[in-house]
């Protein structure tokens, strides 16, 4: 009995150590903000979806239908521009809203993905003359301009006049002139722009395999495709798992492919097209029932490929130091191959962000190439009083939102890395789960959550509009790149230094602030800089909660939301190309700091 009764007092002791004030504090703030600006609205939309009765959907062919709708492919021969051709437009079959973004999500994820794994093993395993360009280009796709990059695939498969129709049938003199539209455009656009995250979790993990498993493979008798399909592949399912589910999620979530194609027939477009019918004041529940829908796809697709990975074992051989990786040259066919196919591949996925450039500094772009050069179209994102307004509020937010991630990434991480009490895990799992939680889902929250339980505060949308939810917005969302870059480095700071201050007297907050902050200011930083790039080009909650105040002079919408309002307005692309070019120097710059300046990694979603 008195065993037990010391074995509790030492308990006790031991967590009141762990739970001093500063701590205390530091936890407690993180978990506040979560429960306020994530657990509260998603827990709303649950509660109005079911008093909405989701059945309804389900019952509604709109959203859900056994009869599909439209052709795969269109085609029809007709005159245009004084000759016969032959138009071949691929459109996609519908089947409604929801099943047309499950299915969507899993071509996207399965096109992504063979090609991900194909680039990742050519630019892993061969060395061959210019692979840094290879990999440069691969990652191009990654550099984000909302909107007008699928503006500038939607130009190049117009089969009016777009250029791969001009190259058909002007150069080759050939009788056709192909297109793309609707469904199979979004799907095109999603796979252009999110095959690099396959390719960059899956070359993470081939650089990572023991080349010793190979080469006993090979010693067996495993050679070229037998030896990457049981061997090769099998030890990078991990990182393909991981690139595979945050693709699925973002194909979901994308607002940006379905705006630009105007396709409806997807939940993301179902959704953003009632917060526009919400700028009178009121948002339909069929807004919470499709956000708790797509909400559970992207868990679902989450968890199942998590408890996939987890059910096979993948386990590295080490003799001790880092090993080699496998490194050959390929062959005269295998350098024709890459130079012939690879190459042309790359080039055309890393075309959108190239023709936004070519969009930012042409004069006309209305054929199927530009005219003219011209730096006004620069200039007019300063002049143009809406834009220059959305300019300043993104600033804004994304400043604001950074430095209540760094504090709030800082609390978390250093609770869950040094606090060794139990359930901390799940505090983990709360910071980093906005990576899998579709914008749009948060978006509907929190006009739901704030409009209802804050009514007549500053943090009603309805009373004062989207400013300081997307903030807040901001926060949550890109909270998880600063955290786990300020996990990374408390892992690679001994607890001894923090001991050995507080056994010297200083106390926790001392020791915080003098010890552990110095030692990991670039891990700050870095995280910090990285939340930033995606706070400046946030798309699911800018062009939703962004838009409730309206477009005038003193608006509060960002740069996003202008972005999608330009597109269609008199030399409305040209404006948004330049916006795209604004955002791409910001995300170089942090890219050259973090990777050159702070010798860290920059963290890609997902990566």
């Amino acid at each position: 009995m008195m065993k037990e009764g010391r074995n509790l007092k030492s308990r006790f002791k031991h967590l009141f150590f762990y739970l001093d004030l500063t701590l205390l504090t530091q936890m407690m703030i993180p978990l506040f903000i979560f429960f306020i600006f994530l657990i509260g609205p998603l827990a709303t939309v649950l509660y109005v979806a079911f008093q909405y009765n989701p059945l309804n959907i389900l019952r509604d062919p709109t959203f859900l239908s056994f009869n599909p709708q439209g052709q795969l492919v269109f085609m029809a021969k007709r005159y245009f521009r004084g000759e016969w051709v032959n138009i071949i437009i691929f459109r996609g079959v519908s089947y409604g809203v929801i099943f047309n973004s499950l299915a969507n999500a899993f071509f996207v994820t399965i096109c992504s993905s063979i090609l991900g794994v194909i680039i990742a093993f050519i630019l892993a395993r061969y060395e061959f003359p210019g692979k840094i360009l290879f990999r440069v280009l691969a990652t191009v796709p990654l550099l984000m301009t909302p909107f007008i990059n699928a503006f500038v695939i939607k130009k190049l498969f117009d089969w009016r006049d777009g250029l791969i129709s001009f190259f058909i049938n002007d150069v080759l003199n050939l009788p056709y002139r192909v297109g793309i539209e609707s469904l199979a455009g979004v799907a095109v656009t999603q796979i252009m722009t999110f095959f690099p995250i396959i390719y960059l979790n899956v070359f993470s993990s081939m650089v990572n395999v023991d080349p010793s498993l190979e080469e006993q493979a090979e010693s067996l008798g495993a050679r070229g495709f037998r030896l990457f399909r049981t061997i090769t592949l099998p030890l990078s399912l991990p990182g393909l798992a991981a690139g595979s589910a945050i693709v699925f999620i973002f194909s979901l979530e994308d607002i940006a492919a379905p705006i630009v194609f105007n396709e409806r027939r997807f939940i993301s477009y179902q959704i953003f097209s009632r917060f526009i019918e919400a700028t009178t004041g009121q948002l339909s529940p069929v807004a919470a029932t499709l956000a708790i829908i797509l909400l559970t796809l992207a868990l679902l697709a989450f968890a199942g490929i998590k408890e996939y990975v987890s059910l096979k074992q993948y386990a590295m051989l080490s003799r001790g130091g880092r090993w080699k990786v496998r490194i050959s040259k390929p062959g005269k066919k295998g350098l024709i191959a890459i130079y012939a196919f690879v190459l042309p591949f790359l080039l055309f996925t890393a075309f959108p962000q190239i023709g936004v450039f070519i969009y930012a500094f042409s004069q006309e772009w209305s054929g199927p190439l530009p005219k003219g050069f011209t730096l006004d179209n620069l200039s007019r994102i300063v002049i143009d009083p809406l834009v220059s307004r959305a300019i300043i509020n993104s600033l804004s937010y994304s400043i604001v939102a950074v430095t209540m991630i760094a504090f709030i990434g800082l609390s978390a991480s250093y609770v869950i890395a040094r606090a060794k009490i139990p359930g901390l895990h799940l505090m983990d799992l709360l910071v980093t789960s906005p990576i899998a939680l579709p914008g749009l889902v948060i978006a509907v929250g929190y006009f739901y959550f704030f409009s209802t339980f804050f009514a007549g505060t500053i943090l009603d949308p309805v009373r004062t509009g989207p400013y300081f939810l997307l903030m807040f917005a901001y926060t949550v969302r890109r909270l998880p790149f600063t955290a786990r870059a300020v996990f990374a480095g408390l892992q690679q700071v001994h607890v001894a230094l923090e001991e050995a201050s507080l056994n010297l007297g200083a106390s926790r907050l001392r020791t915080l602030v003098f010890i552990v902050i110095p030692l990991i200011g670039l891990n700050i930083l870095s995280g910090a800089l990285i939340s930033f790039v995606y706070c400046m080009s946030e798309v699911s909650t800018g062009v939703t909660l962004g838009g409730l105040g309206g477009i005038s002079e003193g608006h509060q919408a960002p740069i996003t939301f202008i972005m999608m309002d330009y597109l269609n307005r008199i030399r409305g692309p040209h404006i948004v190309a330049s916006l795209g070019v604004l955002l791409i120097s910001i995300q170089l710059t942090v890219i050259f700091l973090v990777n050159f300046a702070f010798k860290q990694k920059y963290a890609y979603i997902g990566v």
